[in-house]
């Protein structure tokens, strides 16, 4: 990729731009922050490609015209989520997406930022299908009153909100998490973070260019119905309804 094309896909909006002639900014957190989601975001699109070498440092936080501790702290952070590896004199190259921490949070959002592809989205899938399920199971074993209470409350905050909304997207979330801190397993709280950010950009795509095709809430319900009455397969087989089913719409709404 040439210096030029870098600087049209980085460029950091309104908050990082620079007027020709004005000295680079300084490595504050938004302007770190801001090129790393753009960086992310070029990268996740196919923009940059696996084995691409971004530009040297000096040359490429000056096209950017941004300083060098700015870019330095993006290149770290992507570096984190799997996405680029960088080497002295070998410079900063960008890793085969099986590198990836596609799980990150972040990761996600990017991904779903522009036209996430099928494949992609059904290892999601499959992947809450595994987790999920058993994690509902779980939870129908181990919950308390609390936990009961978490899963009403953000029931209720989904039919009051609709998951039209932010609101209610993130009270979907909710549900979920809670789930998983009914099952007291660590390891499992570990992709919290993970399985909620997968619920909600798939809950959001989905709704990009028309309704849902149906109100999912109903399904929830039946999941905290079970868990609710210590049913562990009960929980277990309306988690994977569950889950089917979000599969199937979001299929749809990647057709044409």
């Amino acid at each position: 990729m040439t210096n030029a094309k870098a600087v049209k896909l980085i460029q950091v909006g309104a908050e990082g731009e620079t007027p020709a002639g004005r000295k680079p900014r300084g490595p504050g957190r938004r302007l770190h922050g801001a090129l790393v989601h753009k960086l992310g975001l070029a990268i996740l699109s196919g923009q940059y490609a696996p084995g691409d070498i971004l530009s040297g440092e000096v040359a490429f936080a000056e096209e950017l015209d941004v300083s060098r501790s700015a870019y330095r702290e993006a290149v770290q952070v992507l570096t984190a989520k799997g996405l680029v590896e960088s080497r002295p004199k070998a410079g900063t190259r960008i890793l085969p997406r099986n590198r990836w921490n596609l799980l990150d949070p972040d990761v996600l959002a990017w991904a779903f930022a522009g036209e996430p592809d099928l494949e992609f989205v059904r290892n999601l899938f499959e992947l809450r299908a595994i987790v999920e399920p058993a994690a509902a199971r779980l939870a129908a074993e181990r919950r308390d009153r609390n936990d009961l209470k978490l899963m009403k409350d953000a029931l209720a905050a989904m039919r009051r909100h609709t998951l039209a909304t932010e609101a209610g997207r993130a009270a979907d979330r909710d549900f979920h998490n809670a789930i998983l801190q009914a099952t007291r397993n660590d390891a499992l709280l570990v992709l919290t973070a993970s399985i909620g950010a997968a619920v909600n950009w798939t809950t959001q795509f989905k709704q990009r260019s028309r309704a849902l095709p149906r109100n999912p809430i109903p399904d929830h319900v039946r999941v905290y119905d079970a868990i609710a009455a210590s049913d562990g397969s009960a929980a277990s087989e309306a988690m994977r309804v569950l889950v089917d089913l979000a599969l199937e719409d979001t299929r749809s709404a990647m057709q044409p």
